[in-house]
């Protein structure tokens, strides 16, 4: 693997847009995000701006992952949302335990099968690992019922299904499957 795995930095605004903008692009985004590529492409740069400085070491509850080839260039993300049973719900169940929530995973074609989505979960879980008293005790995602194969890749991880499902925003007849890694026992 020729990629190293770095949190994004407050100034890379442009460069988070334009990876999410190529995601949305992607043929099974419509069973992968819960975006479209043309609400995306129409937010302002001050939303990219907060996106990128929130997400970026200095934020304290999300951290956005990239892999970055030797030439600069991003061939895939993820974003780690810390979720605390106080905290407003995002998505799916209201946080019952101190735990993190994978969200707006993507890998350029081109990077696929290289081992660039096994070093950005290991990344983010690490992070999740590392965070500060209350220690959180679970990673969560949550993934749709017909993205088999995002789905296996979450099996081979590590990652359980835990029988909890949601409905699609504006799909009920569709859900998305929760899975979990359990903090490892001391």
């Amino acid at each position: 693997m020729n990629y190293s795995i770095r949190v994004i930095r407050a100034d890379e605004w442009e460069r988070t847009r334009e990876i999410r903008l190529a995601a949305l692009r992607d043929p099974v985004a419509r069973i992968a995000f819960l975006d479209t590529h043309e609400d995306a492409a129409a937010r302002p740069d001050s939303f990219w701006r907060e996106r990128a400085e929130g997400a970026s070491e200095g934020g304290t509850s999300v951290r956005q992952f990239v892999a970055e080839a030797a030439d600069g260039s991003w061939v895939g993300t993820i974003s780690v949302l810390v979720e605390r049973p106080s905290d407003e719900v995002r998505f799916g169940e209201a946080a019952k335990v101190d735990q993190t929530h994978i969200v707006g995973v993507y890998v350029r074609p081109e990077a696929r099968g290289t081992g660039v989505t096994e070093a950005l979960f290991r990344a983010g879980v690490e992070w999740s690992w590392s965070l500060p008293e209350p220690a959180v005790r679970r990673v969560r995602l949550y993934v749709h019922e017909e993205n088999a194969r995002a789905a296996a890749f979450y099996r081979r991880f590590g990652f359980e299904a835990t029988g909890d499902r949601v409905a699609v925003p504006g799909d009920d007849s569709a859900h998305e499957l929760e899975y979990e890694i359990r903090r490892p026992v001391a």
